[in-house]
């Protein structure tokens, strides 16, 4: 990409990269939702290698939704997409990252909750713009480029912007991915500072939205290999609500910032994100 094109499609064309991500957002929900009564599912490997993770027809059509219409766009930035078709562009500072069907276990289970469809602009690591549709509510949850506010919008286009959540801890849920033995010795000891906490799986995004709608107090997340589809739009919209990421470090937290790019991360820590106005009340740096 040469410096003009960059010039031209980040700082000055925020508003319409913004439309056009939130737009391929609505039309992959529904063209998953167009699949849900037939579909076909196919084995893949797991990030073990083993083959023990799955995608269906409505991951393939939703991702030629997202890479046609990208490469039409944006033909020099590439697209690092999570059903192996990547669009080769020419500039490395920046990607698109997209996951098609986020959740095609609770999918194919027919779930009405977990399914989710995102898009993030990542340009010298940094998440410039992220989308996350949730499938069955037909929300969409994101921010343009250059913007500093997160939007909720129904699918009556109303929207909401989201902040931080103000709610004490007292009587707050925590949010697990696994069952609390799957985390560190530090993580364990979390839960019992809340109400309860809950397990589940599903959409990273749709399971993330929850925290971002207040809905609970915070969510942990285990160590283990994190693909750039999952990681960029979760932690942009996060970074971007003012919400806080924390990992344990010595006999306590710190808070720190995600790593985000275009390859598999593997962190070997728990992450806790949450409002960092609650922070002091587990101990944590605000």
């Amino acid at each position: 990409m040469n410096e003009n094109c960059a010039m031209t499609i980040l700082p000055f064309n925020g508003h319409a990269v913004g439309i056009i991500l939130k737009e391929l957002v609505r039309r992959a929900i529904l063209t998953i939702r167009n699949e849900r009564q037939m579909f076909e599912v196919a084995a893949k490997p797991g990030h073990g290698g083993g083959m023990d993770d799955m995608f269906t027809s409505a991951d393939t059509k939703a991702q030629k939704v997202y890479v046609k219409s990208l490469t039409e766009c944006f033909p020099d930035i590439p697209v690092v997409a999570e059903e192996g078709a990547a669009a080769l562009g020419t500039d490395s500072r920046v990607s698109f990252t997209v996951d098609p069907l986020d959740g095609a276990k609770a999918f194919v289970r027919r779930q009405s909750h977990g399914v989710g469809t995102m898009v993030a602009l990542v340009q010298d690591g940094q998440v410039v713009s992220a989308f996350v549709g949730d499938v069955n509510t037909q929300e969409i949850y994101g921010y343009r480029p250059d913007s500093t506010k997160v939007h909720r919008i129904t699918e009556y286009e109303t929207s909401e912007q989201l902040t931080p959540g103000t709610t004490p801890l007292a009587g707050r849920c925590v949010l697990l991915r696994d069952p609390p033995e799957g985390y560190s010795e530090h993580a364990r000891k979390l839960p019992p500072s809340f109400k309860s906490y809950e397990v589940e799986g599903g959409s990273i995004g749709t399971w993330m939205a929850r925290l971002w709608k207040d809905e609970v107090g915070a969510v942990l997340l285990p160590p283990g290999p994190v693909n750039p589809w999952d990681n960029a739009p979760v932690i942009g919209i996060s970074a971007v609500i003012g919400l806080g990421f924390y990992r344990p470090t010595g006999d306590g937290w710190e808070r720190y910032m995600p790593t985000v790019g275009s390859r598999v991360v593997c962190p070997s820590h728990d992450l806790l994100v949450m409002p960092p106005g609650n922070a002091p009340v587990l101990s944590l740096p605000a």
